[in-house]
């Protein structure tokens, strides 16, 4: 698309075989640091192999690929987890993971938005392409569901007020998002899209001084 027409593979700046050997050394770093976790971390991790090889092809496919992105990109909810503790605590990671998975639909939806015109002249799918005028009603109805889940992982490990405080406080961010977003302008979409860095970092801050 237009937008990442500069990026190094598709400017033809690398070759696909550069490009080729540059993922076998960061999946080869992966594995390293892979291997020196515990037995449960390594299998979880090595089970998250088929929705990163997945993924990228999902646009192709199904309108949905923010949905399987969403189950890719937070795989580090379990995995970070079960790093720690050697397993995971299911009603505790189970609703971490899914209120990332929300999140992630939030966002590349937002992020999708730019590039939709070139995506139906290219011919693939996205979330953005799916839900059209109704985006804004989707996207409230997944950031609802992610506070909710935020909110049952904090009640089951016990978190404290500044957690809560801080799911609060990301609930306005993502509402104020939503409300001011215009789907038809790719640099907000971009903005808006940019500031949910804001929400890591809030839940981040959250979760540091909920456990002081």
């Amino acid at each position: 698309v237009a937008r990442t027409a500069s990026r190094p593979l598709a400017a033809g700046d690398i070759s696909t075989f550069q490009s080729l050997v540059f993922l076998a050394g960061q999946l080869s770093l992966a594995l390293c640091v892979l291997l020196c976790l515990n037995h449960y971390s390594i299998i979880l991790g090595a089970a998250s192999l088929s929705l990163v090889i997945t993924y990228p092809l999902m646009k192709r496919i199904t309108y949905w690929p923010q949905l399987v992105l969403g189950f890719t990109f937070n795989w580090g909810a379990l995995l970070g987890w079960s790093a720690i503790k050697g397993s995971c605590e299911w009603s505790v990671c189970l609703p971490l993971y899914f209120a990332g998975v929300m999140w992630t639909l939030v966002y590349d939806t937002i992020y999708a938005h730019q590039d939709k015109r070139d995506d139906i002249m290219i011919g693939v799918k996205s979330t953005a392409l799916q839900f059209k005028e109704d985006t804004k009603k989707w996207l409230s109805g997944f950031s609802l569901a992610m506070l909710l889940s935020l909110c049952m992982a904090g009640m089951n490990c016990n978190q404290t007020f500044p957690y809560y405080s801080a799911v609060a406080a990301i609930g306005a961010h993502l509402a104020h998002q939503i409300y001011t977003l215009d789907i038809d302008k790719p640099e907000d979409c971009w903005k808006k899209f940019a500031s949910n860095r804001t929400v890591g970092i809030l839940l981040f801050i959250g979760i540091v001084l909920g456990n002081l």
